[in-house]
């Protein structure tokens, strides 16, 4: 009985899919390798050189410099989505058990992907930086955030900021694992992970609808996955490069600040409402179920 409460449980649910996608292969950036790769059109060897010991932000890059990086990555993973989406549409209603949870998985795995590649962009540490299977607490929580942020959640956009703040405050490259995994910011990724339970409930059911006819559904389901991922991403884009660790002038050495708790708990005491911003995604689901 409770296993199948937490199975119904939005936040369960969300958690559950994160980390399964999280273990999809290829779904893992590695930041070395990525950063030299978008950034070789663009910079210098010197700059991508230090780009990767330390952030792009440190290498000063120009910040046009890497939203152009950004934005051939977004287009290169949403084409990528969209095509294994239409692929998945074809078999048709018979098939539904077996491509609608693949489906859901591959989605989220591209979401993944773009993430990290923006975060990587925008000066965020490495957020697989073992060789572990599971998803630490501190890169779960950071995870769901970003998904937030996509999602139009206006929590979670305040609770990355008082990440990146926290962030770029100190020269340690890792993430604030007490304020992500039981302070002042952990109560808001719970809240996001049960919105975002929601909202991906309502994502599939709209794509087992465009997948019961078969064919017609192949091109339903990519152009679903192509309306609503493109928007997504660009959301995140936006909101990581304007952040502050976009500006290595703010880093000092101060690794005591790196937590924050103290300073910033009563700020993120006071329950932050969740007034989403207009949702491309949930209008595009929405016209799928009623046609």
């Amino acid at each position: 009985m409770a296993t199948s409460k937490e199975i119904e449980n939005p936040e369960s649910r969300f958690s559950a899919v994160l980390a399964s996608a999280a273990r999809l292969p290829g779904v893992r950036i590695h930041r070395a390798e990525y950063l030299r790769k978008a950034l070789a059109r663009y910079c210098s060897e010197d700059d991508i050189r230090r780009a990767i010991e330390e952030t792009p932000a440190a290498a000063g890059i120009p910040l046009d410099v890497l939203d152009k990086a950004a934005n051939d990555s977004i287009n290169y993973e949403a084409a990528k989505a969209s095509a294994l989406s239409a692929a998945a549409g074809i078999p048709g209603f018979i098939a539904l058990p077996a491509t609608v949870p693949a489906d859901t998985a591959q989605y989220f795995g591209h979401m993944l992907r773009i993430a990290q590649k923006l975060a990587y962009l925008y000066s965020w540490p490495d957020l697989f930086s073992d060789d572990s299977d599971d998803l630490d607490d501190a890169t779960k929580g950071v995870l769901t955030l970003f998904f937030g942020v996509m999602f139009g959640t206006q929590s979670a956009n305040a609770a990355v900021g008082k990440v990146a703040g926290m962030m770029s405050k100190q020269v340690a490259k890792k993430l604030p694992q007490k304020a992500l995994t039981q302070g002042v910011i952990y109560p808001i990724v719970k809240k996001v992970a049960g919105y975002l339970g929601v909202q991906m409930t309502k994502q599939t059911f709209a794509k087992s609808v465009s997948k019961a006819i078969p064919v017609v559904g192949a091109v339903v389901s990519g152009g679903l996955t192509l309306a609503t991922y493109l928007p997504m991403a660009k959301r995140l884009k936006k909101h990581l490069s304007s952040l502050e660790l976009t500006k290595p002038a703010h880093r000092v050495a101060d690794e005591e600040v790196m937590e924050g708790e103290v300073v910033e708990e009563q700020e993120f005491l006071t329950p932050i409402p969740e007034q989403h911003e207009a949702d491309d995604t949930a209008a595009k689901l929405g016209e799928t179920r009623s046609s």
